[in-house]
């Protein structure tokens, strides 16, 4: 279903038919493979939920102030690849220094 919503934003760069329908079954070809990637090891970024509600604290903010204010766009990146970066980071940090007795 994600791929779907795609379908219109599609539509207003291209009208090629061929194209659309191309873009998304590449699309959800890839998203499938990656939830069964990320779905083995999901478990091991417990501090994902925060970064992603920093970005979306940060991004309601960054629409509260347009009027006031307006942040630049590589300052916006900038922003929420740093916060999706510092929540990895520490998930990743935390799974390594607390691991589970090898099973070998």
């Amino acid at each position: 279903m994600f791929a779907v919503d795609s379908i219109p934003a599609i539509f207003a760069i291209t009208s090629d038919t061929f194209l659309v329908f191309t873009s998304n079954a590449f699309a959800i070809l890839g998203l499938r493979s990656m939830y069964f990637l990320l779905a083995g090891v999901m478990h091991r970024f417990v501090y994902l939920k925060y970064g992603l509600a920093a970005v979306l604290i940060f991004v309601g903010a960054k629409m509260l102030l347009l009027d006031v204010y307006k942040i630049p766009v590589a300052v916006s990146l900038g922003v929420v690849g740093a916060l999706l970066g510092v929540s990895i980071g520490a998930s990743w940090w935390r799974s390594r220094s607390v691991r589970a007795p090898c099973t070998a």
